[in-house]
């Protein structure tokens, strides 16, 4: 009978103890460095899905675009009716602010024929030199945000394993304050230790595989970009595309 009644007490300390471990036991005995980490680890996984979810409407929304744009300004017989189209398309649309910065590159040079600018810089140069910068302008355009998700994703683990530290530390405080090895005097410190692993493993993981998706996405936009000026160039440089004048012969 005393057996029994001393293993009921063990069993019932025991659930005591594994209830230390939840959730919401840790955030009621959180220390100040317990809550710099949570709260750490919060604002990196806000930020990490606000970006991801920006990138991934903006990546939707260009996929849906870009064909469309391309393929319109080059099936438009008219050149003044092709530029007319581009300034009608949504600010935040890469392929038509590339186009009008070659247009008003080879439109600038052509007002200001016979001047220094023109000695200085034929009109091939000059749309050459627009177009780099437009596509360098596009190409950081697309990468906002991402520096932010490899932050998150490079440095969450550490943070949660901060707090993991902080946790194993606390328990060895609470096993030399007690000087008995049971699972009451560690429990606590024990489930924070987990639990800010866990934590910090769930903000880093999403933001290193959003990373890389949008890595590859952002790869083929700037070959489609690279593509693009190099026909916007042939076309205000020379007067036509070069698979045009291949066609033509």
């Amino acid at each position: 009978m005393l057996q029994q009644t001393t293993t009921a007490a063990a069993g019932g300390s025991n659930a005591e103890a594994l209830q230390q471990m939840s959730f919401s036991h840790l955030l009621q005995n959180f220390d100040l460095v317990g809550w710099i980490v949570f709260i750490t680890l919060t604002l990196m996984s806000v930020l990490s899905v606000y970006w991801i979810v920006i990138n991934f409407v903006k990546n939707l929304r260009l996929r849906g675009s870009s064909d469309r744009v391309v393929s319109t300004f080059w099936e438009t017989p008219n050149a003044q009716d092709a530029i007319r189209y581009m300034e009608e398309q949504s600010r935040s649309e890469p392929f038509s602010k590339i186009a009008l910065d070659a247009a008003q590159a080879a439109a600038h040079h052509q007002r200001h024929e016979g001047s220094r600018l023109v000695e200085s810089l034929n009109r091939s140069e000059f749309v050459d030199r627009a177009l780099r910068q437009a596509v360098t302008r596009e190409s950081s355009r697309l990468e906002a945000g991402l520096t932010v998700l490899a932050t998150v994703g490079s440095t969450a683990p550490f943070v949660g394993l901060l707090g993991t530290v902080w946790g194993i530390y606390h328990a060895l405080l609470r096993l030399g304050a007690s000087g008995e090895s049971s699972i009451q005097a560690v429990a606590g410190p024990v489930g924070e230790a987990l639990i800010m692993t866990a934590i910090g493993l769930f903000v880093a993981i999403p933001a290193v595989l959003a990373y890389n998706f949008f890595v590859r996405l952002n790869r083929v936009t700037n070959n489609k970009f690279d593509t693009f000026a190099h026909d916007l160039h042939d076309f205000f440089a020379t007067g036509s595309r070069v698979g045009e004048v291949a066609s033509k012969r």
